[in-house]
């Protein structure tokens, strides 16, 4: 088994259910999330529409990456997905019901078109880096050897995100 992060994010109708069936379907899909970051609400970078929600997962799986990656566009596709831009394109994406990537697979690096891991622009995201930061700060990454917390200290990103409290919580009580 691997352990794979994967960042998720959501900008369109119930983003937050939008991100807990993504979460929920990973397991028809040989991916077994391991621990959840908190959701975070984060400005758009790159994108266009509304605030996004965002989160950050651990998983294990025996997937290889690519096969990892069909199944994560596939939970996309299911959930609603449409892409019209490529990834790479300079163009603002547009707004989405679910978006998913590959942050980190292990130690392995991959360069390919279709795939690169670690996630190219995840250094540069707050978005990603927070998340990340919260449940696993102490993973490296496998070129930069750095830490996620060391990377989010360094992120020039300034874009705001803001951490939901989770169902329930009541904000401001001690204890």
């Amino acid at each position: 088994m691997k352990t794979v992060y994967l960042s998720l994010g959501s900008n369109l109708k119930d983003r937050a259910r939008n991100i807990a069936s993504a979460i929920e379907a990973l397991g028809a899909h040989g991916v077994r999330v391991t621990r959840e970051s908190s959701l975070y609400e984060t400005e758009p970078v790159d994108a266009r529409g509304g605030w996004f929600l965002n989160c950050v997962v651990e998983a294990e799986t025996d997937l290889m990456p690519r096969q990892l990656m069909r199944a994560l566009l596939a939970i996309e596709r299911s959930l609603g997905r449409e892409r019209h831009a490529p990834a790479d394109s300079q163009v603002p994406r547009e707004p989405r019901t679910i978006d998913m990537d590959i942050l980190l697979f292990g130690s392995s690096v991959v360069q390919a078109p279709d795939l690169e891991i670690p996630h190219p622009r995840m250094v540069e995201r707050r978005f990603v880096l927070v998340p990340f930061a919260e449940i696993a700060p102490g993973v490296r990454h496998p070129v930069l050897q750095q830490t996620i917390a060391e990377l989010l200290a360094l992120v020039p990103d300034s874009s705001q995100v803001r951490r939901i409290p989770r169902a329930g919580a009541q904000v401001g009580a001690s204890g």
